[in-house]
This record gives C-alpha cells, sequence and structure tokens, in this order.
C-alpha cells in the first residue's frame, strides 16, 4: 500500500510542484557535492551527496526522487559544475565517481519507494532505507570503480566502501531521527 510522502503531505500537489522540486532535488545534491573531504588513499572524496541523494528521494517518493538525481547527473554530464569540486562533463561518469553518479538515480528510486510504503514514519525503518539506499550506491560505486580504475574487487571495496561506512550510518541515524520526527510535526494521516 504506497501512501503520501513527505513533499506531498506539506505542498500542494502540481505540475508546476512536481518540476520544481525536481529541480531543488538536483541542486541540493550539487551543493552537497561541494562539501568535500579528499582522502589520500582514496579517488573518491567524502561528500554530502549521499545524505542530499537519499534524503530527497525519501522527501520526494520514487518518481520525482528518481527524476532529481537524473536531472543532476544530466546537467553535470553536459558540463554545469554540478560534481564533486564544482567539476562536470562526460568524463565524470566515466571516471572514479561514475559508478556512484548512477547509482544515485537507482538508491534515491529505492529509498522513495520505501518512503511511499510508510518507511520513512519510524526511526528503524527509515534508518534501514538509508542503509538499503546506501548499499545501492556502494554497489554501483564498486562496480564504476573495477571498471575505470582496474581495481580489484577487494581493492575497490577498501577504496570505496569502507572509509564511507561510518559517515553513512551517522547519515542513516541522522535520517532515521529528522524523517519520522517531521512526519510527527506535519501530523502523520
Amino acid at each position: 500500500m504506497t501512501s503520501a510522502v513527505m513533499s506531498q503531505r506539506a505542498l500542494p500537489r502540481s505540475g508546476v510542484v512536481a518540476v520544481l522540486l525536481v529541480i531543488v532535488a538536483a541542486g541540493l545534491t550539487a551543493l552537497a557535492a561541494q562539501w568535500r573531504i579528499h582522502l589520500p588513499f582514496t579517488p573518491v572524496p567524502i561528500t554530502g551527496q549521499t545524505f542530499a541523494v537519499l534524503l530527497t528521494g525519501a522527501g520526494l517518493g520514487w518518481k520525482l526522487g528518481t527524476s532529481g538525481q537524473i536531472l543532476y547527473v544530466a546537467v553535470g554530464a553536459l558540463g554545469a559544475p554540478v560534481f564533486s569540486d564544482a567539476s562536470g562533463g562526460f568524463e565524470a561518469l566515466t571516471g572514479a565517481t561514475g559508478g556512484y553518479l548512477v547509482g544515485f538515480v537507482f538508491a534515491a528510486g529505492l529509498v522513495g519507494w520505501m518512503a511511499e510504503h510508510r518507511q520513512d514514519r519510524k526511526f528503524a525503518t527509515m534508518f534501514t532505507a538509508f542503509i538499503l539506499g546506501s548499499v545501492v550506491i556502494y554497489v554501483f560505486g564498486v562496480t564504476g570503480l573495477m571498471i575505470s580504475v582496474d581495481m580489484s574487487l577487494p581493492a575497490a571495496v577498501e577504496a570505496g566502501v569502507v572509509p564511507f561506512l561510518l559517515g553513512d550510518l551517522i547519515k542513516a541515524g541522522a535520517a532515521g531521527i529528522l524523517l519520522p520526527g517531521a512526519w510527527k510535526l506535519l501530523g502523520d494521516r
């Protein structure tokens, strides 16, 4: 059984609002990409992108959340400086972080779908949704590292997953508090 997601509960439903929300999701992801920490032992920086991707997926549902990430990746691939380090261009999709960028689309969709099935109403289920979304991003990211940087699976996991586990647990915990809390403020019906 699907139900309204946060944006549908808080905002009027219209085509204009939907388009604006997709643009906002892409914009938030672009802003979060600029918050980064470079690590010397991996070609993948720590950024705020995953939090923006998964949070907008949960807030918008699978269709709009996915659309926001498709817009983000497309605008960046066309050269807009929306990726980490204010970079852009198609080569980003074929580089070390390309798999993560593609994974954003699928992760936002998954978390959005879970939110549509009321998984954003309680800490445990929202935390789980964020963890599953992170796993999707990791799968695409590790695959991308193996292809673009010619890493073995163990090396790709070491460089593309291990450094991010603690941060993603913290992000999942924050989401597990924020989303259910926001639903309490809005009145979950």
